[in-house]
């Protein structure tokens, strides 16, 4: 089953100054961190932003081409956690034909804040991730249960802008 996600907010890990985009459920308190690269984070800080340049930048060229060819993207997903890896899929219309195109999830997310469009998280990819943050070599990993609380217990309040 697909949750409904927002872009919550962007840190920093404290321990590897590695940027991580927080997504938020819609609907509840569930929280998926996504540790990213700088320069996806800079893209997608770029448009909560509202940073415009005075020439298109990679994710607004994505969108420039899509709209010119007459598609549209109707969702982005990520839709699984495989080796400390997350995947995503960007849903492309066109008038005849849709497509699920591969992408990392930073930039799937960059591209949707672009075109509006809804991001989704599969149920099974929470799961995951939990388990995954859960569990170092077979041992409860304490550090990974105080980052679930911190992130289930964030609100708007405590990110004020999204800076980096």
């Amino acid at each position: 089953m697909l949750l409904e996600m927002k872009v919550f907010g962007l840190t920093v890990d404290p321990v590897t100054n590695s940027p991580i985009v927080i997504l938020k459920a819609v609907e509840g308190n569930e929280a998926l961190p996504i540790w990213i690269g700088i320069l996806e984070a800079t893209a997608i800080a770029s448009e909560l932003e509202e940073v415009k340049f005075s020439r298109p930048m990679t994710h607004d060229l994505l969108k420039n081409v899509i709209e010119t060819v007459g598609a549209q993207v109707e969702k982005v997903v990520v839709c699984d956690l495989r080796d400390n890896t997350y995947y995503a899929l960007i849903y492309l219309k066109t008038p005849t034909k849709q497509y699920e195109i591969d992408a990392r999830p930073s930039d799937a997310i960059a591209l949707a804040l672009r075109v509006n469009a809804p991001i989704f998280v599969d149920e099974i990819v929470l799961e995951k991730s939990k388990q995954a943050a859960q569990t170092q070599e077979g041992v409860e990993n304490e550090e990974a249960k105080k980052w679930t609380e911190i992130l289930e217990s964030l609100s708007p309040e405590d990110f004020g802008k999204y800076k980096m």
